[in-house]
């Protein structure tokens, strides 16, 4: 058996692993489209911040960790897919066929449609190759302008500061941290950064970039600039996909719904041919919904779930979770399932404002399905056990709305009692 995995971040390498215990003699092939060895992304953070050296990125760090167990790891990009032949189209006339294939391309920076743009000093921060393009221009007063504060947005920050860059932030919507905290928790966020030196300006968005002085000139319209001498774009990610074009293989194409659709086996629409992570377009465990859930938890578990089933051992993927875990200069935040709330429900927080700490609870009739919280950091595997395993509260949810700080005790309270051995 032939396998193939277009991609070599988490869902790709987990995916390889699995597929060599469960299919021992099969071909592995692995396309690692970056010219890195297997990294991980979230790690870049630790790189910027001088934590960790590159090797310290790598997600395997003994060298002969690949050739051990005989996965063939290929330089290369996946330009196109013949799946009616069973083929991955490298270019320059070069194929690689397959018999069970796994999409496993993460994504890739968002695009800014805004003159100027393809300047020298726009960078953002994805790759290794974006992070050593940053440690090369970072020096004690550089003045970045960063566009973005959702979830990479923040990550980097501390990087940025640790380096000594002025850091000015630029935030399209009200709030920072929009697709996981609701505007209080948002709120803390912003002041703790602001508190250690950010500059952030909210409800703005650049007209256009232009080279002004060997530097860069930020124009945010009504006569208003900003000089630059980094300005960098974090305003989110898109799946990549557009190899894909003319292959058969469905993706979502409604707004919010840009990934391959795939069934609970992680399969695609065209058999043999399977996704996992930021690509992958499958079920919420909790409200059935399809959705693109791009975490590394997500992306691993995912990962595992398709290579048991392209090696022939039939396994459902019980559907992804949302969750988010973030540390902005040091202040951690966390989201759950809907935390937005839900229709009819009900809610219950706690704010204190000079010790950073928040949390809010959202309800579903006895569930708890939805948190958000910050400086709350002991309850993160309390409140993900109660929303994702959909635990019924009874009596504990009065006591939840007068108290949500009391999430642990509910979370032991509730907890399903083990069978007995006789």
């Amino acid at each position: 058996m032939r396998h193939v995995i277009i991609g070599s971040g988490p869902a790709g390498v987990v995916a390889a692993e699995t597929l060599r215990k469960a299919d021992p003699a099969a071909e592995i092939t692995v396309l690692c489209g970056e010219g890195e060895p297997p990294y991980a992304r979230m790690a870049i953070p630790y790189l910027l911040k001088g934590d960790i050296d590159e090797k310290g990125t790598y997600l395997r760090k003994g060298a002969d960790h690949y050739g051990r167990l005989r996965i063939d790891l290929v330089q290369a990009r996946a330009k196109g897919l013949e799946t009616s032949a069973r083929m991955v189209d490298l270019g320059g006339g070069r194929k690689i066929p397959y018999d069970r294939l796994l999409i496993a391309t993460g994504s890739r920076p968002s695009r800014e449609k805004i003159p100027g743009f393809d300047l020298p000093g726009v960078k953002t921060c994805w790759t290794l190759e974006d992070a050593r393009a940053l440690l090369d221009g970072i020096r004690p007063g550089t003045r970045v302008v960063q566009m973005g504060a959702g979830f990479v947005g923040c990550i980097i920050m501390e990087g940025l500061l640790s380096r000594g860059a002025d850091l000015t932030i630029l935030v399209r919507s009200g709030y920072m941290v929009r697709r996981m905290m609701n505007p209080a928790a948002s709120g803390l966020i912003q002041r703790w950064c602001e508190e250690r030196g950010v500059k952030i300006l909210t409800r703005t968005q650049p007209k256009r970039l232009s080279s002004k002085g060997g530097a860069l000139e930020v124009d945010l319209g009504e006569g208003k600039t900003l000089a630059a001498d980094i300005y960098l774009s974090a305003v989110g990610v898109d799946p990549n996909l557009d190899f894909l074009a003319g292959s058969g293989i469905e993706i979502g194409h409604k707004v919010g719904h840009q990934g391959v659709m795939v069934d609970a086996n992680l399969q695609s629409i065209v058999p043999g041919v399977f996704a996992a992570g930021d690509v992958a377009e499958s079920t919420d465990c909790l409200t059935g919904k399809r959705q693109l859930n791009a975490i590394q938890p997500n992306a691993v578990e995912q990962g595992r779930i398709a290579a048991l089933n392209m090696a022939g051992q039939p396994t459902r993927y019980k559907g992804s979770f949302v969750f988010n875990v973030l540390t902005t200069l040091g202040l951690a935040a966390s989201s759950f399932g809907e935390w937005q709330g839900v229709s009819g429900g009900e809610f219950s927080e706690a704010l204190d404002e000079s010790r950073y700490r928040y949390l809010n609870l959202q309800f579903d009739d006895e569930r708890l399905v939805g948190a958000n919280c910050v400086g709350f950091s002991e309850h993160v595997g309390a409140l993900r056990g109660l929303i994702e395993g959909q635990r019924r509260l009874g009596a504990w949810k009065q006591k939840l709305l007068e108290d949500p700080s009391r999430i642990m005790q509910a979370y032991v309270a509730t907890a399903v009692p083990a069978c007995s051995a006789g």
